[in-house]
């Protein structure tokens, strides 16, 4: 690994000031809390466990923290099931110690963002409980979506829709005489009942929720399912015709997302909407979220669906960057999160892309092929122009946990699938942070991690990764700090060079970041710097699999010349007979 940086911190995108728009260009890190760190040696990680390791993030070079739901919560769903917005779960900590972890980041150059969650709340919220205390018709039951069956006894569900994680999306209810009584939707588990959006109670409680946690510090929301919260009234069976959809991507969305701009920017320092949303076949409606009056960008799912093939990555790229640019918005570049099999594993299988509904067990994975691609992977994502999502434990090149025994996993969609589903724990195992055996400074005092850690994670704890040249978490670190000493923080300007159809090459500013897909090396232009690559050079050759960036002089106008040049003859077949 190559590198002309220096070892200076250069300031973050939060210390440039409040106008400096910092979330165009940030490297934002997900936390999933119960596995970051445990600060009380019960298991579980916890914010204490998050505010004692604040300075090896600053250290890391990222811009803000995204929290997965802090929330009480009964963990139907992973705390996607909120009881409570204005309290922390006990299992993490308190509404104290959430202020201070909020302050103590801000004061290392470090923003906070909360995930919330609009289209529904957990069936132990007060709002639910009452509903169901209620009778059909009530005030309390106007909040949710209460339906009678159909059949002649009510016995079928309302309409025809399914669950995201399977089985229908509507759960009787049983009246207090102990007589089967109305339905209620959930587009999720029966502990997740979706609210109703266009009550006015609704609403004003969410804005309210808002300005909770801005007056707190937070920089900003992550919206949970954001294209979902809004329903066709009539509540219709969805067909193949349904035009439009009766709850996916609504007009009366931009309404709400309206009004929570406002709340945004009605602070000295604007607060930021982060919506994730996913229209991968209708990029105009994609881009009606982000127009100026709404939210402020989107968690992009593109990059992270894809295959590791240099077409469909660059289609991708392409129609990201477009829909954002029709709209001024900055666009984000996201290669895993804590629903999706980590980027090692997934870039070591035959189907290196995406899809939730795919995922089964016993899939073959290389994972020295993984790693390389991962590894590949970061630079092209951190060379783009917009925002990086960095999920924890990504910039320690971690697998995926896939032997975690059965009786020890705890995701709704394991269980809702009848167990034909691995579910998604094996990207949530609590991160390895030193020692050479399980729990690996996860916790202290010999309390069980809440999911089992692999004992193959002892070469890729922080300790044994901090310092070592060619560890993933150097290549992050030094990638992170070349972002910005070389312009590439910014969602600046970016177009291709031209190139051979295995390999991506761009440039933004000074830096040219290529990566070559194909099985051959691809020799390197000779008036090149090299100031990082992602895996060893052979010659000035790039190998399979590798990704490098490079600073050359900046081109005169009109100047194509190509990111890599065709070998001589002596190369070409050095190459074949490598």
């Amino acid at each position: 690994m190559a590198a002309t940086a220096t070892t200076a911190r250069e300031p973050s995108a939060t210390e440039q000031g409040p106008g400096a728009d910092w979330w165009r260009g940030a490297v934002i890190y997900q936390i999933y809390p119960r596995s970051f760190a445990d600060g009380n040696g019960d298991g579980t990680g916890d914010l204490a466990g998050v505010r004692a390791r604040l300075p090896y993030l600053a250290q890391l070079g990222i811009d803000a923290l995204w929290f997965t739901p802090w929330y009480p919560s009964p963990l139907a769903d992973g705390g996607y099931d909120v009881a409570d917005y204005r309290g922390i779960h006990p299992d993490l900590g308190t509404l104290d110690e959430a202020e201070r972890l909020i302050a103590a980041a801000r004061d290392l150059g470090l923003r906070t963002l909360v995930d919330i969650v609009p289209n529904h709340l957990s069936s132990a919220h007060p709002w639910f409980r009452a509903a169901l205390a209620a009778p059909p018709g009530s005030p309390a039951r106007a909040l949710f979506h209460f339906r009678p069956g159909r059949g002649p006894e009510g016995q079928e569900p309302p309409n025809n829709w399914t669950s995201e994680f399977g089985g229908p999306a509507w759960t009787r209810t049983t009246a207090p005489d102990g007589t089967p009584g109305e339905w209620y939707l959930h587009l999720f588990t029966p502990d997740q009942p979706d609210l109703n959006w266009s009550h006015p109670q609704v609403r004003a409680e969410y804005e309210a929720v808002l300005r909770f946690w801005f007056d707190r510090g937070a920089a900003g929301v992550r919206i949970d399912t954001a294209i979902a919260s809004a329903k066709d009234p009539a509540l219709p069976d969805l067909t193949e015709h349904s035009r439009p959809h009766p709850y996916i991507d609504r007009d009366e969305l931009h309404d709400i997302y309206r009004s929570w701009r406002k709340i945004a920017d009605s602070y000295p320092d604007p607060r930021v909407l982060v919506g994730e949303i996913w229209l991968p076949d209708a990029p105009e409606r994609f881009a009606r979220y982000l127009r100026p009056e709404e939210l402020h960008t989107a968690f992009n799912f593109d990059l992270l669906s894809s295959p590791w093939d240099a077409g469909p990555l660059r289609a991708r790229i392409d129609a990201t960057l477009a829909a954002h640019l029709a709209v001024g918005a900055s666009a984000t570049w996201v290669l895993c999160n804590h629903d999706v099999t980590r980027t090692v594993t997934r870039y070591g299988r035959a189907d290196t892309s995406f899809d939730l509904a795919a995922k089964t067990h016993g899939t073959p994975t290389d994972l020295a092929l993984g790693t390389r691609r991962a590894r590949a992977a970061a630079l092209l994502t951190l060379a783009l122009p917009g925002a990086v999502y960095l999920y924890q434990g990504e910039e320690l090149g971690l697998p995926e946990a896939e032997d975690i025994p059965p009786e020890r996993l705890r995701d709704p969609i394991h269980f809702r699938s009848g167990g034909t589903d691995p579910g998604r724990d094996g990207c949530r195992v609590p991160l390895p942070w030193s020692g050479t055996a399980p729990p690996f400074g996860f916790t202290q005092g010999g309390a069980e991690p809440w999911l089992p850690q692999p004992e193959q994670w002892a070469e890729l704890t922080v300790e044994a990764q901090d310092g070592t040249p060619g560890s993933m978490l150097e290549l992050y670190r030094t990638a992170l700090r070349l972002r910005r000493s070389v312009g590439a923080a910014a969602d600046g300007p970016m177009r291709w060079l031209p190139s051979g159809p295995e390999v991506l090459a761009l440039r933004r500013g000074d830096l040219v970041c290529v990566v070559n897909f194909g099985e051959r090396p691809v020799a390197l232009p000779p008036e090149h710097t090299v100031l990082l690559t992602s895996g060893p050079l052979r010659d000035l050759h790039l190998p399979s699999d590798t990704a490098v960036w490079l600073r050359t002089p900046a081109p005169a106008p009109g100047d194509q010349r190509s990111a890599t040049r065709p070998p001589d003859e002596d190369a070409r077949r050095r190459d074949t007979d490598a």
